[in-house]
């Protein structure tokens, strides 16, 4: 199988890409964002699949069915993941009907195409008493340390994507009543309880650390986001990653039980487990689909095990 160096270099040697099939990728991506209010990051990676198909299958509107499936197979040679075929696949459904709905084709070459079958992931919850520990990490003595306290409170108890935690503007709170407004994928807004413990480390955080991390800035007053560093820019989601990381070593919590989003998945897990409603679940997370929450079902085991034991005559 090759390596990711292997797949690297058979991109770099592709030719550039054709002037025709960039203007059809980015019509197609404008259509998206007015159309579908896509997220930027699923916009980001429909351009960089169609752009690498486009290098090795120029004139992305003339192909046909056998073009695109043998491109499918190259790509499961070459060692690309189910996962990542899929979402291809996904991306050359949209970008086909575009093409026919605005009569650049007169069909959709990919329709017969099947996606590969994709393994079931459950999400990577951690315990409570795992959570404590993670959040207890940060050295309060800076301000660094109080910002990082907030971030992980405040995922844990709102249920926040990453994406959505370090993009918050600092209007999304609302501390005298105790909400913040989310703004999560395809533009849909949400509002989330803050709760006692995020609301204070939040309220702590923005009194005492937001200052001295824009004591170096020369207009902090134009600064908006919620969540800065000391030279006023956003954190990212890679630097959020390691800092959650470095707190999971610190906390005594093996790597490979924690993910990006291990936070929003526990909040969603403990809840179902002290017997939350999954439709209220479902609008805390922000998920279009109740077919989305209802994977959380599957790993509440200790809420199912107490209802067992509660209502079955035999438990």
């Amino acid at each position: 199988m090759p390596t990711i160096r292997d797949r690297r270099s058979f991109t770099r040697d592709l030719p550039p890409l054709a002037d025709a099939d960039a203007d059809a990728i980015e019509r197609f991506l404008d259509a998206a964002w007015a159309e579908r209010g896509l997220a930027q990051a699923t916009l980001s990676a429909y351009r960089s699949d169609l752009q690498a198909l486009a290098r090795q299958r120029p004139g992305l509107l003339g192909l046909e069915r056998d073009a695109l499936f043998e491109c499918l197979a190259q790509r499961a040679r070459q060692g690309y993941s189910p996962r990542s075929t899929a979402r291809l696949l996904s991306c050359l459904h949209a970008f086909y009907a575009h093409a026919v709905r605005v009569g650049l084709r007169k069909e959709d070459p990919g329709a017969l195409l099947q996606p590969p079958t994709l393994p079931r992931l459950l999400p990577k919850a951690l315990s409570e008493a795992q959570v404590a520990a993670l959040l207890a990490a940060p050295d309060l003595a800076s301000a660094t340390g109080v910002r990082d306290r907030a971030m992980l409170e405040l995922m844990y108890a709102c249920g926040l994507r990453v994406s959505e935690l370090v993009g918050l503007p600092g209007t999304a709170v609302n501390l005298r009543q105790g909400v913040l407004r989310v703004t999560g994928k395809g533009g849909r807004e949400r509002l989330v309880p803050l709760g006692e413990e995020s609301r204070h480390w939040l309220e702590r955080y923005l009194r005492e650390a937001r200052p001295v991390l824009l004591a170096g800035v020369r207009t902090p007053g134009a600064v908006t986001a919620m969540f800065v560093n000391a030279d006023g820019g956003v954190p990212s989601r890679q630097a959020f990653w390691a800092w959650v990381k470095r707190y999971a070593a610190l906390a005594g919590i093996d790597p490979g039980k924690i993910s990006p989003h291990g936070l929003r998945h526990s909040f969603a897990t403990h809840l179902l487990n002290h017997g939350a409603d999954l439709r209220a679940l479902q609008l805390l997370l922000g998920h279009s689909s109740l077919s989305t929450t209802q994977i959380y079902t599957l790993v509440a085991r200790d809420r199912l095990r107490n209802l067992h034991a509660q209502h079955h005559p035999r438990a």
